[in-house]
């Protein structure tokens, strides 16, 4: 079978392998525009920082091992420009010579990636001015640092590799400004998950700006400054990461069904027509929790998507489950991941949300480098379904996200997921673990045996009318009445049992200890602040 393959970064290179892994009679040839195939892409900001230091590290195979590796014929700075599904022909030009050629093909796939998203304003390509999707890109940004002078550095774009670059940047001793125009960084967080991480940030020395267009770069001949809708910004260098763009415009006339540029496939990679398939930054998949169309721009999607078209081509009959935008991030710091729904996607679904966030111990808290984690989570209230994780600290969040991707693709309820016999030491986690932890704290809230205020629900007034009691291990809210936990033994001198009481302590684990010994003594209408005061901001 003659199987020709569009793109060479992360889907095609697996496609292709794996295509010759299952059949070594098959013709694959990998048609790539660039010179580089098989990069690591989301190495690239570690480069620019020199975590990374070997340039020759971000490539994870060149073409010519690739090649003697599996068999495929790879043909770089080839640029496919056209597609004839009735004839089964791929119109492509070589780069260097400008010279045309006509591919046939049995069955064609088509992962050509994306590109960055170029903003519609004056002064993008000014000196110092750069983008972060190829290794040319880190290269060049990285030889620009190393030359000296960059005191000053304005990233656009607060999403995961716009973040990374700004941490990397610091390492370097610059000073980051990151822009955003969404209303938070970190898509995919809820509201205030994503406020605490900008305050983290803050603290760090990297400051993020949201809510605000960039409209404009100026220098004379070099970058000197970004314009915004709210002010101006001094830069000696800046790197744009407001988003990507599907390189699929070449495709257009001949057939393809698509989605603002992005080609839609079903569940087997298939595309609408006949012996075309799509993977990678240019596909769709679908979204395992709704079974919506989802666009993933992921190398994990890239991969695992891949491998399953692979063998599907080659006869097999293998659905994609999905994807959940699960993601994972290190920040100065702090490590941040999330998986599933948010509350806002959760409602707009049609499922009735209740979350907790917990501020839980990510080991045993004697053990050398304890921490904490802060996990947010989210069920549907009546079918206890497990919707969605997000998960801030800086220990492994990644373990919390991943049991959490576990759970839903299993379409694990909360009591599917309870007790679970997870793995334990104290270097590595707690008895019961956080994940569990707070599994155990949100069914209780579900039962009515925890009653709060969640953080967004605080922020937004919730609490009014209510006296705050602090609750804390000593004294900690200024103007608070203080209670010491240990000492309750009935009611409480200055606490009516018929008022308003807003629990208040570091985490909210010593607040639900109070709250508890209080509704046994007669007080009725307490509440425990969620994240206590280590994720809220408390005055009186």
């Amino acid at each position: 079978m003659k199987i020709l393959v569009l793109g060479g970064v992360a889907a095609g290179t697996k496609i292709a392998a794996k295509l010759m892994r299952e059949d070594r009679g098959n013709e694959v040839i990998v048609l790539n525009k660039g010179k580089n195939i098989s990069y690591a892409g989301c190495g690239l900001p570690y480069y620019v920082g020199h975590v990374i230091e070997d340039k020759e590290q971000l490539i994870v195979n060149t073409p010519e091992k690739y090649a003697k590796l599996t068999g495929v014929t790879v043909l770089t700075e080839t640029e496919a420009i056209k597609v004839n599904p009735e004839a089964k022909q791929v119109v492509a030009i070589d780069l260097p010579s400008g010279e045309e050629k006509t591919y046939e093909y049995d069955k064609l796939v088509i992962s050509v990636g994306a590109s960055p998203v170029k903003p519609p304003i004056e002064g993008c390509d000014l000196e110092n001015v750069f983008f972060v999707r190829t290794p040319e890109d880190a290269i060049r940004i990285r030889e620009a640092v190393d030359a000296g002078g960059i005191k000053r550095a304005v990233v656009v774009g607060a999403g995961y590799i716009g973040l990374e670059i700004a941490e990397n940047l610091k390492l370097q001793g610059i000073r980051p400004f990151v822009l955003d125009m969404a209303d938070h960084a970190l898509p995919g967080f809820d509201p205030e998950m994503a406020e605490y991480v900008e305050g983290k940030l803050q603290e760090s020395g990297i400051p993020v700006v949201t809510g605000v267009a960039v409209t404009g770069i100026e220098g004379d001949g070099k970058v000197e400054k970004v314009l915004t809708s709210k002010k101006a910004y001094k830069a000696d260098l800046v790197v744009l990461s407001a988003g990507i763009r599907p390189n699929t415009a070449f495709l257009d006339g001949c057939g393809l069904e698509m989605f603002k540029g992005t080609i839609l496939t079903d569940e087997k990679g298939k595309t609408n027509l006949p012996d075309i398939y799509a993977a990678g930054d240019c596909a769709m998949v679908h979204n395992a929790l709704t079974g919506k169309a989802a666009w993933s721009p992921m190398g994990s999607t890239a991969n695992i998507s891949g491998r399953l078209i692979a063998q599907n081509i080659m006869g097999a009959d293998l659905p994609y489950r999905g994807v959940l935008a699960t993601a994972v991030c290190k920040l100065p710091g702090i490590n941040v991941g999330r998986t599933g729904l948010t509350e806002a996607q959760a409602t707009a679904e049609g499922f009735e949300p209740v979350s907790v966030i917990t501020v839980v111990d990510d080991k045993a808290h004697y053990f050398p480098g304890a921490g904490t984690f802060i996990i947010k989570m989210i069920a549907d209230k009546e079918s206890l379904r497990l919707l969605g994780v997000q998960a801030i600290g800086a220990g492994s969040v990644d373990k919390v996200i991943d049991i959490a991707v576990t759970g839903i693709m299993l379409k694990g309820t909360l009591t599917d997921l309870a007790d679970l016999d997870l793995a334990y030491a104290p270097p590595f986690s707690t008895a019961i673990h956080p994940f569990e932890h707070t599994l155990n704290v949100l069914m209780n809230k579900i039962n009515g045996k925890f009653e709060t205020f969640t953080p967004a629900e605080y922020a937004a007034g919730a609490a009014e009318g209510y006296k705050v009691v602090d609750a804390c291990l000593t004294p900690s809210i200024e103007g608070a009445p203080y209670v010491e936990l240990t000492t309750v033994e009935g009611p409480v001198d200055g606490l009516d049992p018929e008022e308003n009481i807003l629990l208040v302590c570091n985490k909210g684990k010593r607040a639900y200890l109070l709250q508890n010994r209080l509704k046994f003594y007669g007080y009725k209408n307490t509440k425990v602040l969620e994240g206590g005061i280590t994720f809220n901001d408390v005055e009186v």
